[in-house]
């Protein structure tokens, strides 16, 4: 009797554990911000440049270059918007993501401002 109950529980919790694994490739935090801060990248590129040229379609110049960011971080365009949908819900995860491209992005404003400074200034 021991044995089977140790059997149900061992059961119980295997059941009961995190199934993202197994429903979906949701990317880790750390993989999510780099894709994603790549893709925000990507979209301000294509509204600042590619929009402007008239000779270049904006939608289909942007999914070029999402399709070369996917390739770069081995990731495909599925997995990357599975797990964007699934960090829209779990709001404490998506703001470590964007806390942490947020400060990446002040790193390399920080670090653009430091190289335009004369030498004389700093």
């Amino acid at each position: 009797m021991k044995v089977f109950t140790f059997v149900i529980l061992i059961l119980l919790l295997l059941g009961c554990s995190n199934k993202r694994n197994t429903q979906a490739k949701i990317l880790d935090k750390d993989k999510m911000a780099a894709v994603l801060w790549d893709v925000m990248r990507a979209n301000s590129f294509t509204e600042l440049y590619i929009k402007k040229d008239s000779l270049k379609n904006a939608m289909l110049e942007n999914r070029k270059l999402q399709q070369q960011i996917f390739m770069l971080h081995n990731v495909s365009k599925d997995d990357f918007y599975k797990s964007y949908q699934y960090y829209l819900y779990q709001p404490d995860q998506m703001r470590v993501i964007i806390d942490t491209i947020a400060a990446r992005s002040e790193r390399n404003r920080i670090q653009s401002y430091q190289q335009q400074t004369p030498k004389i200034l700093k």
